[in-house]
């Protein structure tokens, strides 16, 4: 644009179009930079929705379409904090979008901290006190007055430290008749070891709550400076399961005096020295009914394979209801005076995984069904036996009819072969344990529970990689019963195990109960 040409009608003096010419030029070269900066910006922008985009389909996603169970475990904690970072870098982008270029961003707002939780009442509190630099006022001098105060409060920790506990036994002499006194030396769970009860407890509770293998603690000790080496926590390990083993052995009991069991198994790694490499064993899971009033029990149980007879030989001369999947390992009991219960979890997750595959609208169907039979029972959570059995025999029952009827017509116009007859065939075939829990208020739907008591186990395997004998399988088996019934009671492990080292030395068997990680009566 010939500016001077635009002008000359004005007949403008020469100061004034150079100084527009100067103006008009400046204003242009500004039009230039605002444009190639909002087109970076858009492109940033347009970078930062595509990332959260796919990190949001990284957490939402399906899980065997995103990464395996365990490396997704480790993958959850930064994909959180990487979704809020892209999230506040977004907002950023969009803000600045809206204001314009160069322009200052306004003051941000305080967050909303109402929806914080509050801080836990049992935590002891250090308080620290920040006093103003001086107790006179600024403006004239006078004394100022306290006339009260705003308090924060802030979550801290102290790392696990390692102290020396010295027991000192004074010995007292009598002249007269020459005898020495002294208080009797505390017994000890480990005769002559060097480790104190809380330490002890410390190395159980990483290992089988905290899936740290002993290698881990090694290290961490060595952090402070203590020697701790991997032979000697192994044998602590060893040592407390077989201290441990009259407490399992008793949980093992009150757990066989309910009449309703849930059990479960899964495989292990077992060392087998004369091949130089690994075979398959496998910890039963045993768990009390999470439909009585008692309190919760898990046992495990370890064994070198996976038939039936393992079962037979944990439950004895147990009568009862136990459920448990289609293995074929339980039907023996069940010729006899065990009750089957199968697991509607089951049923319902054969469809499940159909109707994710294709979308099946059958598979959708028989969903929608179970899913009212879960209805039920959810709203009887709180209920009364009494009343939730009224509910499974006015509403569930009458539902179950209607399912199983319906579940036989579609079978016969679905071909023979496919996923979908057998995840019909499935629930047809154990058609009576599935629905026999709405006999009455008592029976649990599923598995559920105690296959919830065994998630851990496959956790923790991966740390352990394999048990090096059958006895010290065992050995491991007793420890996570113990402290997983702590857990499922709302016992804090570490505290309970420390405690019970304490006492375990010098108490009687007769009081074994009162050990037990159980919770008291009201």
């Amino acid at each position: 644009m010939d500016l001077a040409s635009e002008l000359a009608p004005f007949s403008p003096s020469p100061e004034l179009l150079f100084w527009a010419e100067h103006r008009v030029g400046g204003l242009l070269e500004q039009v230039k930079t605002n444009a190639t900066e909002i087109h970076w910006r858009d492109a940033k922008i347009e970078k930062l929705t595509l990332e959260l985009a796919y990190l949001r389909r990284m957490k939402f996603g399906v899980k065997s379409e995103s990464l395996a169970a365990g490396a997704r475990d480790l993958f959850d904690e930064t994909l959180a904090a990487d979704l809020a970072a892209c999230e506040a870098r977004l907002a950023e982008r969009a803000q600045a979008a809206e204001m314009g270029p160069h322009q200052l961003p306004p003051e941000k707002p305080k967050r909303d901290r109402a929806g914080r939780q509050p801080l836990p009442e049992q935590l002891p509190r250090v308080e620290h006190l920040h006093e103003p630099e001086t107790c006179t006022c600024g403006q004239c001098g006078q004394a100022l007055v306290r006339i009260g105060e705003d308090v924060t409060e802030k979550l801290s920790i102290v790392p696990a430290e390692f102290f020396v506990e010295r027991h000192i036994y004074p010995k007292y002499a009598c002249r007269p008749c020459e005898t020495l006194t002294a208080a009797p030396a505390i017994a000890s769970v480990i005769d002559g070891g060097l480790a104190a009860p809380a330490l002890l407890a410390w190395v159980m509770v990483s290992k089988y709550v905290d899936h740290l293998p002993l290698y881990r603690l090694e290290r961490q000790a060595a952090r402070s400076g203590v020697a701790l080496s991997r032979s000697t926590l192994a044998d602590w390990v060893g040592r407390i399961g077989v201290a441990l083993e009259p407490l399992w052995l008793r949980l093992a009991e009150r757990l066989r005096q309910g009449t309703v069991l849930h059990a479960d198994e899964t495989p292990v790694q077992q060392l087998d020295p004369g091949r130089g490499k690994t075979k398959r064993a496998y910890l039963w899971a045993y768990r009390s009914n999470a439909l009585a009033s008692d309190p919760p029990i898990v046992v495990f149980d370890y064994q070198p394979g996976r038939g039936g007879k393992y079962v037979a030989e944990f439950l004895g001369d147990w009568q009862g209801a136990l459920m448990v999947d289609e293995f074929a390992g339980y039907q023996a009991l069940f010729r006899g005076e065990v009750i089957e219960l199968a697991c509607l979890a089951h049923a319902r997750r054969k469809f499940f995984d159909l109707h994710q595959a294709n979308g099946s609208p059958i598979a959708a169907e028989a969903l929608r069904r179970i899913g009212e039979l879960y209805a039920i029972e959810d709203a009887a959570k709180g209920k009364t036996l009494e009343e939730r059995a009224r509910r499974r025999k006015e509403i569930s029952q009458p539902l179950l009819e209607a399912l199983h009827l319906w579940l036989q017509n579609t079978r016969r116009s679905v071909a023979d072969g496919g996923a979908l007859a057998k995840a019909i065939d499935y629930s047809l075939r154990r058609w009576p344990a599935f629905a026999r829990y709405a006999t009455n208020g008592f029976y649990p739907i599923d598995n559920n529970p105690v296959e919830n008591a065994i998630r851990p186990i496959a956790i923790g395997k991966k740390n352990w990689l394999f048990a090096g004998s059958e006895a010290a399988g065992q050995r491991a088996a007793a420890i996570q019963s113990l402290l997983e019934t702590a857990r499922m009671n709302g016992i804090e492990p570490m505290a309970w195990l420390t405690d019970t080292l304490e006492k375990l030395p010098a108490w009687p068997n007769s009081r074994i109960d009162e050990l037990l990680p159980l919770k008291k009566p009201l």
